[in-house]
């Protein structure tokens, strides 16, 4: 299995990328991890830790710096990291790619590159929601699609289940949706005929609406809702583990809203595995990312989606 990073992309790249893909190289063992960016600047970095015999630099001479327009600079620097990553992807020569570097070119790399599987609306970020009780759900979208009609909703009410189902190991996945109430009949009318499509379609176990109080307590595996409201939540829940931090409270659930211990946000829908890493991300958070990465490919959840849409 190979797993391949943007060693560029970041607000603290290339030093907590080398650092972060060293410690995930070190965990696991059967995985190849490459590091692709400028060579002279990722070499110095990997020799302090000496040889890490299933880490290798994939050089790519130009960089996609994190405020540059995504599409000129994909078109613009194809010789970019972000650019040899999607392109290794696209031609099977690595198994998943990660990337904390520029969102956009990511998400534009991604559908120009491996694009979107066929019968996919809109491919959605996901986020993983841990719970007090020490399982984990998903939430989705988080980010990529902020303007969702209901088809697009109901949609990824399938990508969570199978998502959840293969890469959580979740068995008959409970799926929910976001809404101000929880009885049926609340919400806008987005919400409301999302509502009657997921509640009709007999493969999902769908248990209806839930509020915002209840994301952190078991009452669903995968919450659905638009990348707007997913947006809102998941910097909220951020912010109440600064908040922790600064009140210097140290709590193992807490302690999960870390954006270190998620380490990165799967995009699903997609012909291959890619994942996206905050700007911010050090080199535990990088290390987390590959794992989420080894995971997906593992289970080979793009594939169980494409073959879901195929029948």
């Amino acid at each position: 299995m190979k797993i391949a990073i943007d060693a560029m992309g970041g607000d603290f790249a290339p030093q907590a990328i080398v650092k972060g893909a060293v410690l995930a190289a070190k965990q696991f063992s059967d995985a190849q991890i490459l590091l692709i960016g400028k060579q002279d600047e990722i070499q110095p970095l990997l020799n302090k830790h000496g040889v890490v015999p299933n880490l290798q630099i994939i050089h790519a001479e130009e960089v996609i710096e994190m405020g540059e327009h995504p599409t000129k600079a994909l078109q613009q620097k194809q010789k970019s990291s972000i650019a040899v990553g999607f392109y290794l992807l696209q031609n099977r020569k690595i198994d998943a790619f990660c990337g904390a570097g520029n969102t956009g070119a990511m998400m534009v790399g991604a559908l120009f590159s491996i694009k979107a599987i066929e019968g996919i609306f809109r491919p959605p970020i996901i986020s993983h929601v841990p719970q007090l009780n020490g399982k984990t759900a998903l939430i989705l979208d988080v980010g990529a699609n902020t303007d969702c009609k209901p088809e697009v909703l109901a949609q990824f009410a399938i990508l969570g289940k199978i998502y959840a189902e293969n890469v959580l190991q979740i068995a008959n996945p409970r799926i929910a949706l976001m809404n101000v109430g929880e009885e049926e009949g609340k919400g806008n009318l987005q919400v409301k005929e999302a509502y009657n499509l997921i509640k009709e379609n007999k493969q999902l176990n769908f248990t209806g609406n839930i509020e915002g109080r209840d994301i952190f307590f078991d009452k669903a595996d995968v919450i659905v809702c638009d990348g707007f409201v997913g947006n809102v939540i998941l910097k909220m829940a951020e912010s109440i583990y600064d908040i922790a931090q600064k009140q210097q409270i140290n709590d193992n659930f807490l302690n999960q809203l870390n954006y270190e211990a998620i380490g990165g946000s799967p995009i699903l829908g997609l012909n291959g595995n890619v994942i996206i890493g905050h700007g911010i991300s050090s080199a535990v958070a990088i290390q987390n990312m590959i794992g989420i990465a080894k995971k997906m490919a593992e289970s080979q959840v793009h594939l169980k989606i494409k073959n879901a849409f195929l029948t």
